[in-house]
């Protein structure tokens, strides 16, 4: 083969092509016109066609196989574009195949096989090239060549030769063919270049290839160079260490590194380490012992062996469970909250008997700013333990629970160790806040990777990801806080005893508000208590006015705001004491952000308050009815959830069915469209309770009568007009106080819930239990009575006026 190779390239035949030629089948090879190629021949039937052919012309066509796997191509498994060639030297090897050197000659098509047996022969006809001589063939003949010599430079199978050979020529076909015929590319691509007869397209072809390849050559001999300059850099480390260790020796200083693994021995014998804890740090410790510093895995185990040995594997804190400092502690920290401070004793009590405190996982789902934190926060003072807070809303990786596993660079435990790790405890208090907004994707689902730790049974044996080791979280007294259940998985919810905390009323924030709020504020802007004065009469005029929330915290965010105003006036040198009054909140403040605004919007008909529970608390909801000419469709509006839908629809159909009971025009629904629609579009909603809401608001419409501006209802409606009961009165109840509404209608079966109200909100509302709606209509327009007949009048006299000019007309 290497006097194959080597034998000079002979000029181009010219000879007529035959009228037939035999076919050499060609597996990922393709020959181009002008190229000599030596190839192995082992079939056969090829073998035969190569002494058939040596004997006579000597000439044959290639075609390339499409399916290299296929063992006796027939027509079907051949490229119809091949090249003619000559067959220009022979060997046969003591195996009996064959060793031949051929050169290509033209482009041929086939144009109808002949034969099959004993091998393909075939008519062909030439594919001449097309040239356009023109400037753009010019530019890019010189480019082709340009990018070819820069490749020859870089890959190591091209010949410096080729560089002298490339300048040379001048036809660009031929270019092609030599380039095409020297690159290793995939035999797609070779075929593809031959089948091009235009040769300003196979110089465009060939470009890009080239750019590719010298792309890829480019970033082969980066990398090279960046590898043998960090091998050269490594090899250099290692010399000048040893060479440092050795002075260190003759000089009898210890070596740093042996130093830091003999620390790390200290550290982990003066551990009281779990057995099997114990044999991986003294496995991973053998390694390091072994590893220089400047190997990748030393530092990696350096890290893992200085966890171990800052985690609390058997550090506690003794627990106080002294019942009487328990409620002490809870009023001091807390305003009101009775039950659930009773709640928490109890499961003190409790623990106190079991002699553990831990076992028992605790959930406070409630509004924002009503204590969630801050009673986990009382609970770890009441008990003397280490207080960690690990916040979950919003993680999506199931790593920030289990941690990530030390395969991984830059891998770290998850966050339950690491608060393990801050608390130095073993049984802390552990607040895992906003448990509820807790997502999942492709990265995994941490709310199922939280079944295990928040399940007494089984996180005795935890074991994260990056330690690998079991460790016991059974001491540990976690506690959860969440807005809602609702977005709470079932499993990991049946795992926690949910604990309610609900609004606030306006006398326990006015109590909150000066036990807490007030002097915290005015320590916290540099004030002194004569300083600044803020009264009973300031603190309600913020709640109505300037707050409607079911916590406190824009309310503590205004009375910043007065802090803020009188430090700045302190700062400029004023001595005399600053009494807030109500004019100045209003000049400090800027006029009132919130309104009762239920008698402004009730006050045409169509319009019906509603009370809906949200994860923020309860909330005033307006539902509106408007009418115009058509066929009695309906149409609803809102961001409405599919449940609210179907309670709009159903809160119709009574009110149809039930016209004639109601005193309306049977003929109304036949002549109107109906549209219902609940403001603030842009948020979700959905729900059964608002169907009496929306069928008071239907009723209003048709009737022409509106509702009764101090009154708001909740309830779910049935086609036989049933009222049924709802869930979040509580917090419904105090939006309707919060909103200065008077009289709240709710299903009769909700009755029980009235006993959980603050006795302040059952004096000042008035509640209206219904069994059916006609309790609710009853209820909805008793004050609306006098108003009807003012508009029932006035629209009488509009109709006789409307007669009068027509009568004239």
């Amino acid at each position: 083969m290497t006097a194959l190779e080597q034998e000079e390239t002979p000029l181009r035949i010219a000879q007529e092509l035959p009228a037939q030629l035999p076919v050499l089948p060609l597996k990922e090879t393709v020959v181009f016109p002008d190229s000599m190629t030596p190839l192995a021949i082992g079939q056969e039937r090829s073998i035969a066609l190569i002494d058939d052919v040596v004997g006579g012309e000597r000439m044959l066509a290639l075609l390339t196989v499409r399916d290299p796997e296929v063992e006796r191509p027939g027509w079907s498994d051949v490229y119809e574009i091949g090249t003619s060639a000559i067959v220009h030297k022979m060997i046969r090897v003591p195996d009996g195949t064959l060793r031949i050197l051929v050169q290509g000659l033209r482009r041929i098509r086939l144009e109808r096989p002949l034969a099959d047996e004993p091998y393909l022969v075939g008519i062909f006809t030439e594919i001449p090239d097309i040239v356009e001589e023109s400037r753009e063939l010019e530019a890019l003949t010189r480019s082709v060549q340009s990018l070819f010599t820069r490749i020859i430079g870089l890959a190591p199978y091209l010949p410096e030769e080729l560089q002298l050979a490339v300048a040379n020529v001048d036809d660009p076909g031929a270019l092609c063919n030599l380039i095409a015929s020297t690159l290793r590319l995939k035999t797609e691509e070779k075929q593809r270049l031959l089948e091009l007869a235009d040769v300003g397209e196979r110089l465009r072809e060939v470009s890009r290839i080239l750019s590719r390849e010298l792309e890829v050559f480019e970033l082969g001999t980066k990398i090279q160079s960046q590898v043998q300059s960090e091998l050269e850099k490594g090899q250099r480390e290692f010399f000048l260490r040893q060479q440092l260790k050795a002075i260190q020796q003759e000089l009898g200083e210890a070596d740093p590194e042996q130093a830091e693994v003999n620390e790390l021995r200290e550290r982990l014998a003066g551990l009281d380490l779990p057995e099997e804890a114990r044999k991986a740090a003294d496995r991973e410790l053998a390694r390091l012992e072994r590893l220089p510093a400047a190997a990748a895995e030393y530092g990696v185990i350096r890290t893992y062996l200085d966890w171990i040995a800052t985690l609390p594997w058997n550090v506690t804190t003794p627990d106080n469970l002294d019942l009487d400092r328990a409620r002490r502690v809870l009023d001091e920290d807390h305003y009101d909250l009775e039950k659930v401070k009773e709640r928490i004793v109890e499961h003190l009590a409790v623990s106190k008997l079991r002699n553990d405190p831990s076992g028992q996982i605790l959930c406070f789902v409630g509004p924002p700013g009503v204590g969630k934190t801050s009673l986990g926060q009382s609970i770890a003072r009441t008990l003397g333990r280490r207080f960690a807070r690990l916040s979950v809303g919003g993680v999506r990786d199931e790593a920030e629970i289990r941690g990530h596993r030390r395969t991984y660079v830059g891998a770290m435990p998850g966050s339950i160790i690491r608060a393990l790790r801050d608390a130095e405890s073993a049984n802390p208090v552990l607040l895992i806040d906003e448990i509820d907004k807790m997502g999942a994707d492709v990265r995994g689902d941490p709310a199922s990777a939280m079944l295990e730790v928040l399940d007494p049974e089984q996180n005795r044996t935890f074991r994260d990801h990056y330690l690998d080791l079991p460790f016991d979280l059974s001491r540990v007294l976690f506690i959860c806080t969440a807005n809602t259940t609702d977005t709470i998985p079932g499993p990991l919810l049946d795992r926690m005893e949910v604990i309610q905390l609900s609004g606030y009323t306006e006398d326990e924030k006015l109590g909150i508000a000066k036990r807490y709020l007030v002097p915290k504020q005015i320590e916290a802007h540099g004030l002194a208590r004569r300083q600044l004065a803020i009264g009973d009469r300031v603190l309600r005029l913020l709640i109505r006015e300037y707050t409607r929330e079911a916590g406190v915290r824009g309310l503590e965010r205004r009375i910043a705001d007065l802090c803020r105003k009188a430090a700045v006036q302190v700062a400029q040198g004023r001595e005399e004491p600053i009494r807030v009054s109500e004019a100045l909140v209003r000049e400090w403040l800027g006029p009132r952000r919130f309104s009762a605004e239920a008698r402004r919007r009730t006050a045409d008909p169509g319009v019906a308050t509603g009370l809906a529970y949200t994860p923020v608390g309860g909330d005033v909801l307006f539902i509106e009815a408007q009418a115009y000419p058509g066929s009695g469709k309906l149409t609803i509006t809102g961001q409405l959830g599919e449940v609210m839908q179907e309670s709009a629809q159903a809160a119709l159909s009574w009110v149809r069915s039930h016209t004639g009971e109601l005193g309306l025009d049977e003929r109304w629904f036949a002549e109107h469209d109906v549209h219902v629609h609940v403001p603030a579009g842009a948020v979700p909603k959905d729900g059964p309770s608002a169907g009496i809401t929306m069928a008071t608001a239907i009723a209003s419409l048709v009737r022409g009568t509106p509702v009764a501006s101090d009154v708001a209802m909740t309830g779910e409606i049935t086609l036989t007009g049933q009222v049924l009961p709802i869930g979040g009165v509580r917090e419904k109840v105090l939006a309707a106080q919060r909103a200065g509404l008077k009289r709240v209608i709710l299903p009769r079966e909700n009755e029980h819930d009235l006993d959980e109200l603050p006795a302040e909100t059952r004096e000042e509302l008035r509640f209206v239990l219904v069994d059916s709606i006609e309790d609710v209509f009853a209820a909805a327009f008793d004050g609306s009575r006098a108003r009807s007949r003012r508009r029932a009048g006035a629209r009488a006299q509009e109709r006789r006026a409307a007669a009068t000019s027509r009568g004239s007309a």
